[in-house]
């Protein structure tokens, strides 16, 4: 696995959007974590731990570990919030 694999900049021809070159190691400056490319199925997702033991397992450290924590965590609020919305059929809206 190659740390682009988890990244938005990433295209299907295996190529960078960004025009940078693929890098060897897991650390990459520009490196932007998706959450649907840990979890095709949102359904899978468990909690922001399970994605930050996921890319730990894949080798990745440093700046680009804290980027998939900061990814996971606001997945795991955004979660947490809509399921707490209850809709106002009245106001035909979630409130």
């Amino acid at each position: 696995m190659i740390i682009c694999e988890s990244c938005v900049n990433y295209e299907r021809a295996g190529e960078c959007r960004l025009g940078l070159k693929i890098p060897k190691s897991m650390s990459c400056r520009d490196f932007a974590p998706a959450m649907d490319k840990f979890c095709s199925n949102p359904t899978d997702f468990v909690s922001a731990n399970q994605i930050v033991q996921m890319a730990t397992y894949f080798g990745m450290k440093g700046t680009e570990l804290k980027k998939v924590k900061l990814m996971a965590i606001r997945a795991e609020t955004d979660r947490l919030e809509k399921s707490s919305r209850v809709y106002d059929m009245a106001a035909n809206q979630f409130v």
